[in-house]
């Protein structure tokens, strides 16, 4: 979260090969710190190159860019507080270092209240400190300055998630959809999410329904997309194996029997695309198409589980 984003390892060392072109560059005598290339983009570049460099080990060319950075931008720069606040929080060697980055940040703070990259790191820090109610009251803080800042509330989204405060989440994640209204991903987030609520809510069909639409746009919205694929997948699964035990209207909700078809046929085409996504996904060795192992590893195993029971009757 906020600045610091994590990227497989193939990506992340890519970038990192990146650095030393990047440091000449900076270093050219015919840079221009006013010129157009001075962007929101090249800023990112900067960021992404640094934090590859230290998820690659290459902590020697992550410290030389924040050098030339410094003597560029100066040290005053908000961003490049918080991306020194990276660097530092990466070669920590355990929580006490952690703690001392903390009050680092709380003087920088007290300094300018306003510093929006260094709070970020702040909650961020906390998070990672296992402090997930003092990380919700700073991000109740800033968006109480800040009420469209999408990314802070899938921040609180996550963090409410993880205390299993489901409503509050889902709320949160509503609120990104206000600044973001086509973000996929986070229609994915709010289907995993009212899936979750509706496994500890004896399996509520509204639920799982509302689930299903979440994942539907998703992938209306983005036609590869794995996740919101496999969270159709999953749902309908769940659903179709509970529709012949639903007897009563309580638990039926809107849902008719004559619906059932149209499940089966959302539970067959998201088997299809998965199984060309990992296909696809699996011959890329580069990393280069963008599907995470991991997620290629949990799609991979449950359609697995077709084989063994058949889900469409």
């Amino acid at each position: 979260m906020y600045i610091l984003s994590l990227s497989s390892f193939p990506v992340a060392l890519h970038f990192s090969q990146q650095a030393p072109k990047l440091l000449r560059d900076l270093d050219s005598p015919t840079s221009n710190i006013w010129s157009s290339t001075e962007s929101l983009q090249l800023w990112e570049t900067y960021e992404n190159i640094i934090v590859s460099c230290l998820q690659a080990g290459d902590e020697d060319s992550a410290n030389i860019c924040l050098q030339r950075l410094s003597k560029r931008f100066g040290q005053d720069n908000e961003r490049l507080m918080a991306l020194t606040g990276i660097f530092k929080e990466a070669v920590a060697k355990n929580d006490e270092e952690l703690m001392i980055i903390l009050d680092e940040y709380d003087n920088i703070l007290n300094q300018n209240p306003v510093n929006m990259p260094v709070t970020k790191r702040r909650i961020a820090l906390l998070r990672s400190l296992g402090k997930p109610v003092e990380a919700i009251n700073a991000l109740t803080k800033l968006l109480e300055t800040s009420p469209t800042d999408a990314e802070a509330w899938a921040e609180l989204s996550d963090l409410y998630v993880s205390l299993g405060v489901y409503k509050k989440a889902l709320f949160a994640l509503e609120e990104v959809l206000l600044v973001t209204p086509f973000a996929w991903n986070i229609h994915a987030r709010l289907g995993e999410i009212l899936y979750m609520v509706a496994l500890v809510d004896s399996e509520d069909v509204k639920l799982l329904q509302d689930s299903i639409a979440r994942f539907c746009r998703s992938i209306e919205l983005c036609d590869d997309y794995l996740r919101g694929y496999y969270g159709l997948k999953l749902v309908t699964n769940k659903l179709l194996n509970i529709l012949p035990e639903t007897t009563t209207r309580s638990r039926v909700g809107a849902l008719q029997q004559s619906d059932r078809k149209r499940i089966e046929q959302l539970n067959v085409m998201a088997t299809s695309k998965l199984s060309d996504i990992i296909r696809i996904g699996s011959s890329d060795e580069t990393g280069k198409i963008g599907y995470d192992p991991t997620e290629l590893s949990a799609a991979k195993n449950l359609l697995s589980q077709d084989s063994d029971s058949s889900i469409i009757r």
